[in-house]
């Protein structure tokens, strides 16, 4: 055994070391692409490839395109085979250099909170960004000749390269738009980013292209108004390949989708942002349109494997189940059960994406599991407060038929994506771990504290040896979303698991309640069965990693053997009589990437689908049926337990959390301290400065043992 594990680290660390490759190679293509020496290597080796059967387009596509897709392809290999025992996670402590970088270093309500790690992205990714500008520029102001065409003065002329260029700042954002909202393929797993912290990268990418891209365009126009050449130039084919009249279309198009995705919206009218959204088909069409094949190459990566992404993820979705059962909880929230398969395993902190038709047939909504798939093998749950318009209309359904003459719910069928979750339980690693909640952030805590009570019976297992659980909620009503962990809190014979409760209703006077008190009151709900004859099958989860990296390399295989297929058998009879230096019109070969580009997509669908029908005919699910009752009370021995005097309730304010983190400093010398809050965001960059405060101070301590304020952060509001 030991000689396997040998075996597997070394396997693992040879696989790191080639993504590591991959990456750094595929970056200096970036890098190298607007040098002399690169321009005149890859023409050469553009007309050797033309000659060839490979082409230029094979050529463009295994050089700009392939890196990324061998390096997901890759990547999922090395999470299917990384050890995912818990009893692996302690063996190691955090580098004092890598807790610094994963820390937060910059905090305020503006950009939120960044670590040191992400602001070396950033820094990496402005000094690229001003490199590629600066060496494209200076060689276009050497080369720089007047366009008699246009009759543009030298001021001018300058300006319309400056505002190309800037075109060429929004296609390197482009290129890595894609890649952060990747879920199935997300290569941000990698290195320990969950999806919905990964969306951020998103945000900020899309935002850089905009304004890049507007810029561009405006300033494009500008010159062609002034010279009197606008309407001549936007409907013209450019030598180039490039249509203009695409590229405002493009433009109008991602101004469309980004504006519709400020905040403003996106909270408000989240209708209309996920709709807006679907227009990047037409974005990224008529930017092939105008930029052309040859700079579609370097963006493709990360269209190629969303297309792939999605395309699994809705062969998984339109198998619909149905709700096993409801709770209503006290505080307006509706707890669901869903089936799923029992070799379905999923990490703490994992997220599903729910659509029930009978309330709309196109939204879906992201939501954290609340349980444990190491406890309960056959059902999920999730946890639902009925806020919004979607919501709230889950909450009248249930609502209605509960106060109706049958105990049993009408067939609620839904559909289910993911689980989506981290590829390792790295809060299992500190000796002690600060779970900070705001309000229903804090479902994501009660699958971790599930979790760790199921290791707690296995001596191989070492689990963090003190938890202390914040829950900040405005009225006392909301501690019911602690029902799921009831045994836990009032459970005094679980010694092993050090678990301290600590209450705060910010919009209630002192009522001398107790948290035990509280938790019996609002504990008594009745749990609504639901009919389970609309559909017999259970929740499956995701494909292996490994089949989704066969997968990925197949349809990357069908893509380049269609695109070398249709080149050869079109572009000749197309082009026999011309005499033209590229050949043919650009726009066929653009036509030609996207129907490549659909078959292979399609190829991948229909192995997917045929994974999915295998497991579906495996699967012999009996309907899960529950008696249907209400919950009782707490047994008066067990309200009366000494674990339930350690926790503790305050009224009508916030937390201090300058002073828990300075009782928690005292009492906690030399451990490693995991925070983690999940809550609105002004409370998460509220934690966020305490915890850098507190460090701060720590490292100027002369003290030789210190506990590590080590900080994460985890965000739903998607």
């Amino acid at each position: 055994m030991y000689r396997n594990q040998k075996a597997r680290a070394i396997l693992l660390t040879a696989t790191k070391l080639l993504m590591i490759l991959l990456c750094a190679g595929w970056i200096s293509l970036w890098l190298l692409k607007p040098t002399d020496l690169w321009t005149k290597k890859w023409h050469l080796a553009e007309n050797s490839a033309r000659a060839s059967l490979f082409g230029y387009y094979g050529l463009n596509f295994v050089v700009y395109t392939f890196p990324v897709i061998v390096l997901v392809i890759i990547g999922l290999v090395y999470l299917n085979n990384k050890p995912s025992n818990p009893q692996t996670f302690r063996q190691t402590k955090f580098s004092t250099f890598s807790n610094a970088l994963s820390n937060p270093l910059v905090v305020n309500n503006y950009l939120g909170i960044l670590s040191g790690i992400e602001l070396l992205g950033i820094a990496l990714f402005l000094l690229f960004l001003a490199w590629t500008f600066y060496a494209r520029i200076s060689k276009d102001f050497r080369k720089l000749l007047p366009v008699e065409s246009l009759n543009l003065k030298i001021w001018e002329l300058k300006y319309l390269r400056i505002a190309t260029r800037f075109g060429l700042l929004a296609e390197a954002c482009l290129g890595l738009l894609l890649l952060p909202i990747l879920r199935g393929l997300a290569p941000f797993q990698l290195i320990g980013i969950q999806f919905e912290a990964s969306v951020k990268y998103h945000v900020w990418l899309g935002t850089a292209m905009v304004l890049f891209g507007t810029f561009h365009g405006i300033s494009t126009l500008f010159i062609w108004g002034i010279s009197n050449n606008i309407q001549d130039q936007v409907w013209k084919w450019q030598n180039t390949g490039r249509i203009y009249i695409a590229g405002e279309i493009t433009l109008i198009t991602g101004l469309v989708i980004w504006i519709t995705s400020l905040p403003q919206i996106r909270r408000r009218k989240f209708e209309i942002f996920y709709y807006t959204h679907h227009l990047y088909i037409v974005f990224f069409v008529f930017f092939l349109f105008h930029a052309g094949d040859r700079h579609f190459y370097m963006v493709f990566p990360g269209l190629f494997l969303f297309g792939i992404d999605k395309i699994l993820r809705i062969i998984q979705s339109r198998i619909e189940t149905c709700v096993v059962s409801a709770q209503i909880l006290p505080c307006k929230a509706v707890e669901l059960t869903l089936p799923k398969d029992r070799r379905l395993k999923y990490k703490p902190t994992s997220v599903v994406y729910v659509k029930i038709p009978r309330i709309s047939r196109f939204q879906w909504h992201a939501f954290s599991l609340i349980s444990s798939s190491n406890v309960d093998d056959e059902t999920m749950s999730i946890v639902v407060k009925c806020d919004k318009s979607w919501t709230r209309s889950l909450y009248d359904v249930i609502s209605t038929e509960r106060e109706g003459e049958s105990d049993q719910l009408k067939c609620i069928s839904i559909a289910i994506e993911g689980p989506y979750g981290p590829s390792s339980m790295d809060f299992l690693r500190y000796d002690h771990l600060l779970l900070i909640a705001g309000g229903i952030g804090i479902t994501p805590f009660l699958s971790i504290l599930q979790e760790i009570n199921s290791m707690q019976n296995s001596s191989r297992f070492k689990c963090p040896a003190r938890i202390q659980l914040i829950h900040v909620m405005k009225n006392s009503q909301d501690i019911s979303l602690l029902n799921s962990i009831l045994p836990l809190l009032l459970n005094h014979s679980n010694k092993k698991m050090n678990l301290q409760l600590k209450v705060f209703v910010t919009q209630e006077v002192q009522s001398g309640a107790t948290v035990v008190e509280l938790l019996n009151k609002f504990s008594q709900m009745q749990t609504i069965q639901s009919s389970t004859k609309c559909s017999s099958y259970a929740a499956q989860g995701l494909e292996s990693f490994n089949w989704m990296a066969a997968i990925t390399g197949l349809t990357s295989i069908v893509f380049l053997i269609t695109l070398i297929i249709f080149n050869h058998i079109v572009i000749p009879t197309k082009t026999a009589s011309k005499k033209t230096k590229d050949r043919t019109p650009s726009w066929i070969s653009d036509l030609l990437l996207m129907s490549s580009f659909t078959l292979a997509i399609l190829s991948g669908a229909v192995v997917g689908i045929v994974l999915r029908w295998r497991r579906l005919k495996k699967e012999n699910l009996a309907l899960i049926q529950t008696k249907t009752g209400t919950q009782n009370a707490i047994p008066s021995s067990v309200v009366r337990g000494s674990r339930q005097e350690e926790h503790e309730i305050y009224y009508g304010g916030r937390p201090n959390f300058k002073e828990i983190f300075s009782n928690i400093k005292h009492e906690d010398e030399g451990t490693e301290i995991g925070v983690i809050s999940c809550g609105p965001e002004a409370m998460n960059v509220s934690v966020a400065s305490t915890c850098k405060q507190i460090s701060q101070g720590l490292r100027k301590d002369s003290k030789k043992k210190k506990p590590q304020f080590i900080f994460h952060s985890l965000n739903f509001t998607l």
